[in-house]
């Protein structure tokens, strides 16, 4: 998994986002050091939603009306366990990591 779909999915885990949210709170968590495009951001959009790890959602009930007329996307199961399985892999990687001495 790119480290870009990871962020995604980590992003739209917290709930149903439309295509610039995604953008804006990849880069405020990432303070920058990722800062998606929006053609980058739907090709990864279409092929997330064509391998079945993403749908799109229905806006928010408290969406703005302007918001409301945008795509949303939420996480499907395959999404959530995609996602956790790649938080497994990342976390041994961390931790072998840790065991050579290597330490942030």
């Amino acid at each position: 998994m790119t480290p870009q779909v990871f962020q995604i999915l980590l992003t739209i885990s917290e709930g149903p986002r439309h295509g610039y949210a995604i953008i804006t709170d990849i880069r405020d968590r990432t303070e920058g050091q990722m800062d998606l495009t929006p053609s980058t951001l739907y090709d990864a959009l279409a092929r997330l939603s064509d391998q079945g790890l993403i749908a799109e959602a229905a806006a928010p009930p408290d969406a703005p009306t302007a918001e409301s007329r945008r795509r949303y996307y939420t996480l499907t199961r395959s999404g959530r366990d995609a996602a956790q399985e790649e938080t497994a892999r990342l976390t041994r990687l961390v931790y072998m990591a840790r065991a050579k001495n290597f330490h942030v």
